[in-house]
């Protein structure tokens, strides 16, 4: 995953923060027991998202223990227990996802990165075929969103937003499966669709100048509209349409944490993103 989903922790309460880490770590801890001690390298802001989005939709967390670390014996830590599958379907989400990410890189990438992607993938591969026993639909979905991603980008024609559909729909495909009814299915597809599609076109704006040096594609070069103002309205754009479906859910569980993440944290990291290429285009400038 891309790892852009996080907290504003300045935003949140002392309590909401330990009951976010304890989740991270549950999570953690559910990567080590389900496919390896290895597998807890791939923890990521994204995974714990939804393993909390999970854990809120059928209100399954039963409550919080003390426990350590399991990469730092010494340092102590809390775990939110979880009566239902969120953890074992966040984790198997991990493994499934950083598989194709692998499987990606070894035909996009320079020489380096496939060689060492090459030398993992075996490993990986075992972990995939695991989870996707465990989970196959989300399997399918994943495997179904990488397909359409390499056909959308060798698109003469693409777009923006055809760029950004494949990405959209699996994170909207993942999302619904946990809905109880048609409504929520549609609210949860709406909710899920627009994360994805600003979890895609953050990474695409983050990545603008390195697409650049290498040649590789971009959607935002590609269409030519790579100027702050542009990505910046098509990422709020994605932000205010996901929050305004969010509000149509019955949260009760983690509710100021998703909220937090909201309204303070994906635009937060948005910001970060867009100054960051903003300070690049100000060196080569000068």
């Amino acid at each position: 995953m891309f790892g852009y989903l996080q907290i504003h922790k300045d935003e949140l309460k002392v309590k909401e923060y330990e009951a976010y880490k304890s989740v991270y770590c549950g999570l953690c801890k559910q990567l080590g027991k389900d496919y390896g001690i290895l597998s807890r390298l791939i923890l990521s802001y994204d995974c714990t998202f939804y393993a909390v989005m999970l854990m809120s939709l059928d209100r399954s967390c039963t409550g919080f223990h003390d426990g350590r670390c399991r990469f730092n014996p010494l340092k102590k830590c809390k775990f939110a227990d979880c009566r239902g599958d969120a953890y074992s379907k966040a984790a198997a989400l991990s493994v499934i996802s950083a598989y194709y990410k692998i499987l990606d890189d070894i035909n996009d990438s320079g020489f380096f990165r496939r060689a060492a992607c090459r030398i993992v993938k075996p490993a990986f591969h075992r972990r995939e075929k695991k989870a996707s026993k465990r989970y196959p639909e989300i399997d399918n979905i994943v495997r179904e969103m990488m397909q359409n991603q390499q056909k959308a980008e060798s698109d003469p024609d693409v777009t923006v937003d055809s760029a950004a559909d494949p990405t959209a729909k699996m994170i909207s495909g993942i999302i619904s499966l946990e809905a109880k009814d048609d409504i929520q299915r549609r609210v949860l597809s709406e909710v899920g669709y627009h994360i994805g599609r600003w979890i895609y076109l953050t990474d695409a704006a983050d990545d603008i100048e390195k697409d650049k040096k290498h040649n590789n594609f971009n959607p935002f070069v590609k269409s030519g509209k790579c100027d702050q103002e542009y990505i910046s309205s098509v990422l709020n754009q994605s932000l205010a349409r996901a929050y305004d479906a969010y509000n149509l859910l019955d949260i009760i569980d983690f509710k100021p944490i998703i909220e937090n993440m909201l309204i303070y944290g994906f635009p937060n990291k948005q910001n970060a993103v867009l100054n960051k290429q903003q300070e690049v285009k100000d060196e080569q400038s000068l």
